[in-house]
């Protein structure tokens, strides 16, 4: 029988089961196939904070969305068209976000009395007319997966384990994934335990075959690949861009890079990716706490190399007296916080946008920091490169804010080319015949010289006490206090930035929107979605994206004034619209949602459109 295939220029996917049911590493399977095949693709990869909630439960639901398309795409998508649901409490978890008419894929063994009793169904919805309004496919998937693998030497507990793989491989046959990347996955990651290689291949492969063969499934589905700029290009997430741009920064800046950290989720991934670079010169130190972490990294660099220190919002708060000792030693410190849901331990898994008010002045006494925000997940290959330079070159410690939406998600990434990389090298201090002056500053940079412990000549004092303006002795002057809390302050303000670009084309009757919706960091991608969408039902709205938060481009003020009505989206309460009114007295709208989660295109292009329509 041949089956019909439709093309589809766009498909949102969303696995989802229990956190043991390997959903993450199906979904990343899943995107390595389209990656392969050429898709532009956008992830998000949601999962509960307990290491093991109970099996079965609502709070145990873990989950992977893939969005791609033969489209430039921003969004892992607002909605999925089909959900892959390992048990009933996956199916109740996600139902909400499904629109009517999707698809679902329901493990029908799941579905047991017992089951469906932990999360409240009185009955089994695949069997009472509740799903009416979406396309159900029952698929007994686990028992499929255990008579697939009989004939190999697995429990049958071990052989269900494989039930990942088996609608991993249904998937890849309703999509027209490519196999060969997936198959030379399990035959590497399972080397030494060749008979569980075989039987991961062969639940792949049983999945594969089911969907040629069932009546089940009378469509496939065809996505071409994308018209992407030429380059070589793979998939990755944000902090694998993160940590090989730190890798590259160390290149550039031809200072061995060294890293002290302590795991916390989500920046813990690039503690892991930057020990498997070694050969790079690259130093690894996973610290007993955020305090020693942040310590190690600023003896390091006192010691000539690219400090680095990585977390998240509670390690931040722990790291802040270390960081107000590197602005008072002006010292290079990169210190890269991947934000998450708070206060406190909060939702550890989940994102947010709440740390930037602890950046800009979560330390005593007058300590300027300068921050950085990636925008996409490549972004942070850039932003980490740039985080860098401006650490060297102005000597001070720099906060690079990620998030966990953009450290866990994942794109296409077309790799730059090494001559295209800025040069970002410094000098050490020399002896001279002079006296050294540890405190005279660049007439340029206003940074002083960075001097490698132990050089004869260069003996200086360094520690948190209050220096004197060029000697860098120990100083409780009054004025001299007053003259170095304002250089301090200069040397970040006059930090070289490039000025904020506006997206914002004319309309046929030459006229420009009035209306502009900033934002930073990992809003980018809903918001240009949306306002992709108001512009093609013929709306006029304009687009700014700030990367540097501290200081800002020169002419932001500029950009705000020139528009009737500014919109902020923030994942917070509106802490960038507080710096914004508070400096350039701009009324600005935020529009704030503190969910754990991204925003949705969908979402923001409605407020868009209230906002132009207020007009």
């Amino acid at each position: 029988m041949t089956k019909q295939v439709q093309q589809l220029d766009r498909v949102v996917i969303r696995f989802a089961g229990d956190s043991g049911d390997g959903m993450q590493l199906t979904g990343d399977r899943f995107t390595a196939g389209t990656a392969e095949f050429g898709n532009d693709l956008s992830t998000l990869p949601n999962f509960p904070a307990e290491i093991r909630a109970p099996a079965g439960t609502l709070p145990g639901v873990s989950s992977f969305q893939l969005h791609f398309a033969d489209h430039d795409i921003l969004t892992p998508g607002d909605e999925p068209n089909v959900l892959v649901a390992m048990n009933p409490a996956a199916l109740k978890a996600n139902l909400g976000d499904l629109p009517k008419g999707a698809d679902i894929i329901a493990n029908t063994d799941e579905f047991t009395k017992r089951n469906l009793q932990k999360v409240g169904y009185d009955a089994n919805p695949l069997e009472d007319d509740s799903l009416r309004e979406w396309r159900v496919h029952a698929v007994p998937l686990t028992s499929l997966t255990v008579t697939a693998l009989e004939g190999f030497d697995l429990s049958k507990k071990d052989a269900e384990r494989s039930k990942n793989m088996f609608a991993l491989g249904l998937l890849s046959w309703l999509y027209h994934r490519p196999t060969e990347h997936t198959i030379s996955f399990l035959e590497q990651k399972f080397a030494k335990k060749p008979e569980i290689a075989k039987a991961n291949i062969a639940a792949f492969q049983a999945g594969w075959n089911y969907g040629e063969t069932t009546e089940s499934f009378s469509v496939s589905y065809e996505v071409k690949p994308a018209q992407l700029a030429p380059g070589v290009y793979r998939n990755i997430s944000g902090n694998q861009a993160l940590a090989y741009g730190l890798i590259a920064a160390s290149v550039q800046s031809k200072l061995p890079l060294f890293l002290g950290s302590y795991p916390i989720t989500p920046a813990s991934d690039i503690l892991h990716e930057l020990s498997r670079h070694k050969r790079f010169g690259i130093r690894t130190f996973q610290a007993e706490d955020e305090i020693a972490g942040v310590g190690a990294a600023l003896g390091a660099a006192f010691g000539g190399a690219l400090g680095v220190t990585t977390t998240s919002g509670p390690g931040v708060a722990l790291k802040a007296e270390t960081i107000g000792l590197a602005v008072m030693t002006e010292l290079p410190l990169i210190l890269v916080d991947v934000q998450r849901a708070g206060p406190s331990t909060g939702m550890p898994t989940k994102t947010e946008q709440t740390d930037l008010l602890m950046a800009m002045f979560g330390r005593n006494g007058e300590s300027p920091v300068p921050i950085v925000a990636p925008s996409t997940p490549s972004d942070c290959f850039d932003a980490a490169i740039e985080a860098a330079r401006i650490a060297v070159k102005y000597r001070t410690p720099v906060y690079l804010l990620s998030d966990g939406y953009l450290a866990n998600g994942s794109e296409p990434w077309r790799l730059p080319e090494v001559s295209d990389l800025p040069d970002i090298s410094t000098e050490f201090a020399v002896k001279t015949d002079e006296e050294f002056q540890p405190y005279v500053r660049d007439p340029e940079t206003l940074s002083r010289p960075w001097a490698i412990p132990g050089t004869a000549g260069l003996e200086h004092r360094i520690g948190g006490i209050e220096k004197a303006n060029g000697s860098g002795n120990i100083s409780y002057d009054p004025n001299n206090h007053d003259l170095m809390v304002r250089l301090r302050q200069s040397k970040i303000d006059g930090i070289d930035v490039p000025d904020l670009e506006v997206d914002d084309p004319e309309g046929p009757d030459g006229d420009r929107a009035r209306v502009l919706v900033l934002g930073w960091g990992s809003t980018y991608g809903p918001i240009a979605a949306a306002v992709r969408r108001i512009r093609k039902s013929g709306g006029k709205v304009a687009q700014a994206h700030l990367r540097h938060l501290n200081p800002l481009p020169a002419n932001t003020g500029e950009v705000l004034k020139s528009y009737d009505k500014v919109l902020l989206p923030e994942i917070n309460l509106g802490q960038l619209a507080l710096l914004l009114r508070a400096k350039f007295l701009v009324d600005i709208i935020s529009y704030n949602r503190v969910r754990g989660l991204p925003f949705k295109a969908e979402e923001l292009a409605g407020v868009i459109q209230d906002v132009i329509d207020s007009e």
